[in-house]
């Protein structure tokens, strides 16, 4: 209809009701609610520019929408189709790619690029790759898992997990393990600095120094660490861990430890020790589950922050950077929250591996 023809318009019973309906559209309708209200208004016999004066808007966006609504009436007020190419891709093509991605692999690799199955299913890259993210799909990605075989797997989780959500009252949780063969490592050529547009840049090789092994333990409560250096990573060096955390925890505290089951920790002189001091409880996690130790979290942040691109001409230089960094730390010390209960790291356990178990039939 033109737009230069003032069309009367009149509504029908039900239809007033709908458009104050619309007009209450938030943000997200906005357009809607203005539509609605250019038609309310002109339903009371407005003209088109008293319509527009009063909603601060085009005459001409006015006489469209109140010729589209006699035409069409309300259905008239929704967006038409955008226009643009139609789809290209069908359920077929989609489904194709998802059950290839999950059930095969290429003849020359262990897993699918968007390059390989583009050309396997005769579509583009681009394609290949909005369909995976679609779908959550990431061949690429490989993470590393192993399911504990501990035949005490279930008592374990709970008795740690307690610990965590119900700590015993006046006592001190300490998780507690030993990061290993530290290496002192220095590049064979200086790091150049990153300036703009070019990154850091660090020499693939380097010179080995020695190792070192760091003890520590975290405190669930306030995030501070207690650390000792040590050359080896032996029962004796365990021990004088033990009574290292002795000396810093107050006499009036229990001391629970949370730790794995290394047999360093289990020898006869440390049952001894622990005889002889018996406000130490130990709370062993799973075999193959360091996941539920609180202090691999920070093992993690001191190997990204301080040693993956560290560079150390000497053992007594790691050391000295090592505890720099744990004094740092303590400085303005930031505990880590245990949030899951032990039912639900069961279930979620169970669920996965039901799903993989049925992924192979």
């Amino acid at each position: 209809m033109p737009s230069s023809v003032l069309w009367p318009v009149e509504l029908s019973a039900a239809e007033p009701a709908q458009l104050e309906s619309w007009t209450r559209r938030r943000t997200s309708a906005q357009a809607l609610a203005l539509r609605s209200r250019i038609v309310l208004l002109a339903a009371e016999g407005l003209s088109n520019v008293e319509v527009a004066r009063e909603l601060g808007i085009q005459r001409n966006t006015v006489a469209k929408w109140r010729s589209r609504f006699v035409e069409h009436r309300l259905d008239g007020l929704t967006d038409e189709p955008r226009p643009g190419q139609p789809r290209k891709i069908t359920d077929a093509q989609v489904e194709e790619v998802i059950v290839k991605t999950l059930e095969t692999t290429p003849k020359d690799a262990t897993h699918w690029s968007t390059r390989a199955m583009a050309a396997e299913v005769g579509l583009n890259q681009t394609a290949v790759h909005r369909i995976w993210k679609a779908f959550g799909l990431q061949p690429h990605r490989q993470d590393a898992w192993k399911l504990s075989k501990d035949p005490q797997f279930i008592e374990k989780v709970r008795d740690v997990v307690g610990v965590y959500l119900n700590p015993p009252e006046r006592a001190v949780v300490l998780c507690v393990d030993e990061k290993s063969q530290i290496q002192a490592l220095d590049r064979t050529a200086p790091i150049l600095p990153m300036l703009p547009g070019t990154p850091q840049r660090a020499t693939h090789d380097y010179k080995r120094s020695g190792t070192s092994s760091l003890y520590a333990a975290l405190d669930l409560s306030t995030g501070k660490v207690i650390g000792a250096l040590h050359s080896r990573h032996r029962a004796i060096e365990f021990k004088k861990f033990l009574q290292r955390i002795d000396a810093e925890v107050p006499a009036e505290f229990d001391v629970h430890l949370v730790l794995d089951n290394s047999s360093t920790h289990k020898t006869p002189a440390i049952q001894r020790w622990l005889l002889a001091h018996p406000r130490f409880t130990l709370h062993f996690t799973p075999t193959s589950s360091s996941w539920l130790n609180l202090v691999e979290r920070w093992f993690a942040e001191l190997t990204t922050k301080k040693l993956r691109r560290g560079a150390h001409r000497s053992v007594h230089d790691l050391n000295a950077d090592i505890r720099a960094w744990i004094e740092a730390w303590n400085d303005d010390p930031k505990p880590y929250v245990w949030t899951k209960t032990a039912d639900q790291i069961l279930e979620s356990i169970a669920t996965y591996c039901t799903r993989i178990n049925d992924s192979r039939h």
